[in-house]
């Protein structure tokens, strides 16, 4: 199962990437193939090989030399390595394993599209909300879905009215759309217990960032790539830290 979940997982990488590259310029994520980024050389299957062909050529493309950015491998580890993580808290027959696979699917292209270039596209917050109130119908879930309503709703009126306020004083955005529709969508997998965890642990993470890295208000910062790796972290060992910080 280790064996499937780390292949299966290269392969999602991989196809991230693509995601990774092509959504913020609006391309299509289908068509063309996958392609050097600087000369347009036409990758082949045989060196199209995640994390293997990476290597073999030293992050270079074949044709031109051209320095393929080191994310395209960090993607195509860190999302095997997830899915394992999650293997080994939930198991392969727990709901809460795909549940949570699919939010990670989500989570690792939003993390670097925002990290880059400090966007969150709609195509990749939105469809996070009907995926979340469909695991909240079944009967094994951890949130149900009135939880996961009541949850979503909250938070989009919260944040929408936080937006609205920030934009009437300082005539300027202060939280984006996408953060809105990213973290709504989380509401539903997450519910009403854990959302205010991780609003105070991705504004904590985003806080100490901006302090120890960036310290210029009037730097554009992006905030989506926070949410994204505490949702995930919340994932794997929400119910752990709850636990500790009662104790």
């Amino acid at each position: 199962m280790i064996i499937l979940l780390a292949a299966l997982g290269a392969s999602l990488g991989s196809f991230f990437n693509v995601l990774i590259h092509r959504l913020p310029q609006g391309k299509s994520i289908i068509k063309p193939a996958s392609s050097c980024a600087g000369c347009g050389y036409r990758i082949p299957f045989y060196l199209n090989i995640p994390i293997l062909s990476y290597i073999i050529l030293k992050g270079r493309c074949k044709q031109c030399g051209e320095v393929i950015h080191w994310h395209h491998l960090l993607v195509e580890v860190i999302t095997p390595l997830l899915l394992i993580a999650l293997f080994f808290k939930f198991g392969i027959t727990d709901i809460l394993f795909y549940k949570y696979a699919v939010l990670i699917c989500f989570m690792v292209p939003i993390f670097f599209i925002d990290a880059f270039h400090h966007i969150i596209p709609h195509v990749l917050s939105i469809p996070l909300i009907p995926i979340g109130l469909l695991f909240s119908l079944h009967s094994r879930g951890d949130v149900g879905l009135l939880n996961a309503l009541i949850t979503a709703f909250a938070v989009f009126v919260l944040l929408y009215g936080i937006a609205l306020f920030y934009l009437l004083i300082r005539k300027k955005e202060g939280l984006g759309g996408g953060d809105i529709w990213l973290l709504t969508g989380l509401a539903t997998f997450f519910g009403f217990v854990n959302m205010p965890f991780l609003f105070i642990f991705a504004a904590l993470a985003g806080i100490i960032w901006f302090l120890i890295f960036i310290r210029n208000r009037d730097l554009e910062f992006a905030f989506g790539n926070f949410i994204a790796i505490t949702a995930v972290v919340w994932a794997l060992a929400g119910d752990w830290i709850t636990t500790a910080l009662r104790l």
